[in-house]
């Protein structure tokens, strides 16, 4: 039978449970990829699927609706709706188009436009077909989505991409199969970079779970082979890609033409060349007789390439969605040679493998509007070599490099997401259920100490009543220092309130090991609020929750020391905008103090059964009064326990041990030689290293392996130089932990 601690940590787990259904056989027309990532969709109930152009989402998400027992409501991009209830009919199933929120028993099709129309209360079941609008994780449909569906039993979200390098709207799609929140994601695997608020990347030791994190929700693939499947029938074709540079004529007092620099510099750039592009794509163009995509951004540059090419037409974004679906489909059937529209238009989910030839008059620097609109012609099932021609002035040449590097970024990120996926993804797909990284627990004793590996919150409840006299420790500071990807590891947090009720059962425990009357030091430091994973850039009070926490199990406020820290050196090593000189000149209310270091002191209610003396000789009054003030201005932050030895290739966040002089000061001052010091979190030792030197007894516990057998030799190597001289003087009971 589980304990309270136990429920506890088996609820932390990430990994999302499934809520799905038992899978009927889906049908044959469908390769067997697609009909593994049918099952296991079906299995998991709320699902993303992340595979590339041309592997059949459609297919798979009409599949998926089919078998849902209840009415499914699958949005779409404009005009994307009659082709979805086209290859469903190649299914045998009915899709039925709503335009004005009516609703048939089986599957209803309604483009996103219509969301508000639809009652999400009248659907089992909701599929997200080019989930990727959901992206931007301040728009109002992303918000409208996740809200208007968060009871929705099951949920598919389809699409191309999420950019790989885009951590956000993974993020964003986790949140709407219901994973987690952003925010939490954030807190649990990423780490924040300097000053800039945007900036996140994957902690180390945290990418690998990361990724079994996404598997257990989402499946990604750009070819069959990722997941372990014959790629015979999904071999892309040669795609060649040809720029076209028109000069860009002079403008001001500039003898030559300046390349644009600045977002409004190159809408200038491209606005004065638009007759020049729009020459050289009708040249193109009306020299073939082949079907022929042409994508522009302005409405100026798709009139007059409508007007300069012969049988083109344009769609526009002012026309009626009927409008717009009609002439895609005319497009589609060949009855239209030539169409003319934006990316932002007709860019998403449309089929247009009859047409090989291409040309973007002009870019943005959107590389997802890039790829989604090149990948409408270059996709599995097209049969011909793609030609593509990116048609610029010279001035616009900045574009081009920033879409060609983002192409480069994206494809790197692309291959690595599949490595990392790819075992997780086969085993998921073919119904493989993975296990959870064992606990491992173990224990190196001395003569004096006791070393745990092993979660803190079970090492303590081993420890009799009223047996610590002294405990020293810093806490992994509520996700900011994330040591592991074990669940039992408090930094690996959600949240601050996740971290704060794990906290407790260590208080706990404390309150019962500790002797009445005695001390207990916390080392800690304020921690940083930021954009993205808080709401708001500032500062948490990480003081108060510790202090808040051990006052609920009776221990008293009792102490605090400031350790000072130098400021520069934090603005090198972090780049805090708060600490940036250029916050000063910019706007100085953003700009802050450096961060010090805090030592919390906390008492156990009742009376110390061993008061701690000192003699004249063993503490000097100068001693006292240097450590008497509330600030040691004298730490040497480089007075620390060698760790390198411990650190494994991917830790992240550069560990910080406490400093040496720090723990020795709070042991000689607090405790009694032979008095047992606890350090539930040891890290490597250094609290047990400096207690053994100074005559105490010490017991530690580690969750981190590497940490632990560290943290066992440093222990080892100080009972060593210690020697047992040291606790002769006034031996108390032999403990049972050092058997």
């Amino acid at each position: 039978m589980r304990s309270d601690y136990q429920n506890f940590i088996h609820g932390k787990a990430v990994a999302l449970l499934a809520s799905g259904i038992k899978p009927r056989d889906p049908h044959k027309m469908l390769f067997q990829f697609q009909q593994d990532i049918v099952k296991w969709a079906l299995r998991r109930g709320r699902a993303c699927i992340f595979a590339d152009c041309g592997l059949g989402k459609t297919f798979i998400q009409v599949e998926w609706a089919r078998q849902i027992p209840g009415n499914v409501l699958i949005l779409a991009p404009l005009a994307v709706a009659s082709q979805t209830i086209n290859e469903a009919a190649k299914l045998g199933c009915e899709v039925y188009y709503s335009r004005d929120g009516s609703i048939k028993p089986g599957i209803t099709i309604t483009n996103y436009e219509m969301l508000g129309h639809f009652d999400p209360a009248q659907f089992a079941g909701v599929v997200l077909d080019e989930s990727s609008i959901i992206k931007h994780f301040e728009g109002k449909i992303r918000r409208e989505i996740i809200d208007r569906f968060s009871k929705t039993l099951f949920r598919l979200a389809c699409t191309a991409t999420p950019a790989p390098n885009d951590h956000m709207e993974l993020g964003n799609h986790a949140e709407f199969v219901g994973a987690m929140r952003r925010t939490e994601m954030l807190s649990m695997f990423f780490v924040h970079d300097g000053g800039d608020t945007a900036k996140w990347r994957l902690k180390g030791h945290a990418e690998n779970e990361f990724w079994k994190w996404v598997c257990s929700w989402a499946v990604m693939m750009r070819k069959p082979s990722d997941l372990g499947y014959d790629d015979n029938g999904f071999i892309l074709p040669p795609m060649t890609l040809e720029q076209i540079t028109v000069e860009h004529a002079t403008k001001g007092d500039f003898l030559f033409a300046m390349e644009a620099q600045t977002l409004q510099e190159r809408i200038t750039a491209r606005r004065d060349s638009i007759g020049d592009r729009v020459k050289a794509c009708a040249e193109l163009v009306n020299a073939s007789d082949e079907a022929w995509l042409i994508w522009c951004n302005l409405n100026s540059e798709a009139d007059q390439l409508e007007s300069a090419i012969k049988g083109a037409v344009q769609v526009q974004g002012s026309e009626a969605p009927e409008q717009k679906a009609q002439k895609f489909s005319d497009f589609t059937e060949g009855k239209i040679r030539v169409l003319v529209t934006k990316p932002s238009i007709g860019g998403f989910g449309m089929n247009w493998q009859h047409c090989h030839n291409m040309a973007f008059v002009g870019l943005s620097d959107s590389w997802e509007e890039y790829y989604q609109a090149m990948r409408r012609c270059w996709r599995f099932g097209q049969k011909m070599p793609v030609k593509v021609y990116i048609i610029t002035s010279s001035a616009e040449g900045r574009v081009v490099a920033n879409i060609q590097r983002k192409e480069a970024d994206a494809a790197r990120m692309a291959a690595e997401m599949v490595k990392h996926m790819h075992s997780i993804n086969e085993m998921n797909i073919k119904g493989i259920s993975r296990t959870t990284d064992p606990y491992l627990e173990d224990v190196a004793h001395g003569k004096h100490f006791s070393m745990h590996c092993g979660d803190c919150v079970e090492v303590t409840r081993k420890l009799e009543d009223r047996s610590v006299g002294f405990s020293i420790f810093s806490p992994p500071f509520a996700s900011l220092y994330t040591y592991s990807a074990s669940e039992r590891d408090m930094g690996n947090a959600k949240s601050d309130s996740e971290f704060a009720e794990h906290f407790r059962f260590l208080v706990r425990e404390l309150g019962r090991v500790m002797m009445p009357g005695r001390l207990m030091t916390i080392h800690y430091f304020d921690i940083p609020s930021m954009k993205e994973r808080d709401g708001v850039i500032g500062l948490k009070d990480f003081s108060n929750q510790i202090r808040l926490a051990f006052e609920a199990e009776g221990f008293i406020y009792h102490s605090r020391v400031t350790i000072w820290k130098d400021p520069v050196t934090q603005m090198q090593r972090t780049k805090a905008l708060g600490l940036l000189h250029k916050t000063i000149r910019k706007d100085s209310s953003m700009s802050r103090q450096g961060l010090p270091d805090y030592l919390i002191v906390m008492r156990k209610e009742g009376e110390n059964p061993l008061p701690i003396d000192h003699t004249h000789e063993d503490f000097p009054v100068d001693q006292w009064q240097r450590w008497a003030s509330p600030v040691w201005m004298d730490i040497d932050p480089s007075d620390t326990l060698q760790y390198r030895s411990a650190r494994e290739e991917k830790d992240e966040r550069h560990i910080c041990p406490l400093q040496l002089e720090v723990i020795r000061r709070a042991i000689v001052l607090w405790s009694k030689q032979n008095d047992l010091v606890l350090s539930p979190f040891a890290g490597i030792g250094s609290e047990g290293v400096v207690a053994l030197k100074n005559g105490r007894r010490f017991i530690g516990a580690e969750l981190k392996a590497s940490y632990w057998k560290q943290a066992a030799a440093n222990l080892k190597m100080a009972e060593s130089e210690a020697g047992t001289d040291l606790f002769a003087k006034k031996k108390g009971k032999k403990h049972g932990i050092f058997q």
